[in-house]
């Protein structure tokens, strides 16, 4: 038996499952599961380091599986930049509850979009394949407003009514503000951007009295 033979009784599915690429109308079973959860996470970091145009076997030796099983499941490269662009945002908004649920609502944003930053910040690499004009990518970008503004606007709400910043801030101008940051700027640009992003959410408290006290 082939490898590919191999992998492909190995990543055989049942019904459609959270974590699956685009169209898969059943879902994965566990090991099936898994490969993908490996394949996304090594995607992640060859792209990081190498970019979107990394050969797959790098990115199938780093997740531990055949070059069959990353073609079985991702058949264009567009499929696996997309899902793995998905899988980062998807991390990020639900991070948003269980930062609100753990702390006190300032921090809980505060937090939360310095998370947000890291995000923007490791994907230089996939900006040119997300310019690229593939039609693959023509649902990111209202998928990222769709999960990033109403996670932003449940922090924002919680620390404007603690009076903690101003009442004057809006969820899609601050997203837009803080991607706005990270330009590249060499060795020492996420740091800096980092940095910057501290400034900004300094900014949102000043005032924040006096829009409580508008409300």
């Amino acid at each position: 038996m082939t490898e590919n033979t191999a992998a492909a009784g190995a990543d055989s599915t049942t019904s459609a499952g959270p974590g699956a690429p685009a169209g898969t109308p059943r879902r994965l079973r566990a090991d099936a599961q898994r490969n993908i959860d490996s394949l996304l996470q090594a995607a992640k970091a060859v792209f990081t380091t190498s970019g979107v145009d990394a050969p797959a076997k790098e990115i199938a030796d780093q997740a531990g599986v055949g070059v069959g099983t990353l073609y079985r499941h991702f058949p264009q490269r567009s499929d696996l930049v997309k899902s793995v662009l998905q899988r980062e945002i998807d991390a990020c908004a639900d991070a948003a509850p269980a930062l609100a649920a753990s702390h006190e609502p300032g921090a809980a944003l505060t937090n939360w979009l310095h998370r947000y930053a890291e995000l923007v910040a490791s994907k230089p690499r996939l900006a040119k394949a997300l310019h690229s004009g593939d039609p693959a990518f023509d649902e990111l970008p209202g998928y990222f407003w769709q999960r990033f503004e109403p996670a932003l606007a449940s922090l924002l709400e919680a620390a404007t009514a603690s009076g903690e910043i101003r009442a004057d801030i809006n969820p899609k101008d601050l997203l837009y503000a803080i991607a706005s940051l990270f330009v590249p700027m060499g060795d020492d640009g996420v740091a800096y951007s980092q940095r910057m992003v501290g400034l900004l959410i300094d900014g949102l408290r000043y005032g924040a009295e006096a829009g409580q006290s508008r409300c």
